[in-house]
């Protein structure tokens, strides 16, 4: 079996090595079938695509609606790398994930509005399939409702016309969508259970995301939360594509 793909842009050795893991668990994969590029250590190095058998994008620090003066030369490097690696995978429909900034970046690259106007708290939401989403292959076996686990600054508010809406939440119209057959993005996270968030949460307690003084509230709500079906969803993209 050909390898998987994980670009991964977290600068926190902590955040990055536990979303790996996270990957790594909700795949199914081990280390040599899930390779890593961490983005934000260097420029992407030269890939062919028909060396993989699909590609991962993991969440980051990154927000791609920020304005262009604000963004740091890493950023403005992973982009460009990004959108190039983009214009190749939606061109040969080849199998693509993005998790959270991927719905961004994708979302950006395909001529979406992404801002701030439906970002998320940290907090695990009720996700619901569309029609479409009910349809769709990748979420074969899923409910048509399911909790999953979110924490975001900016969201997709206008859907690409290329893209199919395949979720979508209260606070959060597009949870989910596709471009062409085998290109996706969620906005939910897909890898994340209740010990990845809390993790994520201590890392990056002054990013923004919340007040730091309420990170032990906050920790102690989201453990409460059960979440069991967004993995799911790495897992039919392995066994569709691997």
């Amino acid at each position: 079996m050909r390898p998987f793909l994980l670009l991964a842009s977290r600068p926190e050795d902590e955040a990055a090595d536990d979303e790996y893991a996270a990957f790594l668990r909700a795949t199914g994969l081990d280390e040599p079938q899930l390779r890593r590029v961490r983005l934000e250590a260097g420029p992407l190095p030269p890939l062919d695509l028909d060396d993989y058998a699909g590609v991962f994008l993991g969440g980051g620090p990154f927000n791609s609606s920020d304005p262009a003066e604000d963004k740091s030369a890493v950023q403005h490097r992973v982009e460009a790398d990004l959108s190039a690696l983009l214009d190749e995978v939606v061109a040969r429909d080849v199998p693509f994930l993005g998790a959270c900034y991927g719905i961004g970046t994708l979302g950006v690259h395909q001529g979406g509005v992404i801002d701030r106007t439906h970002g998320e708290p940290i907090s695990c939401v009720p996700v619901a399939l569309t029609d479409e989403g009910r349809a769709d292959p990748l979420l074969a076996g899923m409910p048509e409702v399911f909790d999953a686990l979110v924490g975001h600054k900016e969201a997709c508010r206008v859907l690409p016309s290329s893209a199919t809406l395949l979720a979508t939440s209260p606070g959060c119209p597009v949870q989910m969508f596709r471009v062409g057959r085998n290109v996706y993005a969620t906005q939910f996270h897909p890898e994340l259970d209740v010990g990845g968030v809390v993790t994520r949460v201590r890392v990056y307690q002054h990013a923004g995301y919340f007040p730091p003084a309420e990170m032990d509230e906050l920790i102690t709500r989201v453990s409460q939360a059960v979440v069991t079906e967004p993995s799911r969803v790495l897992a039919n993209f392995v066994a569709r594509y691997g």
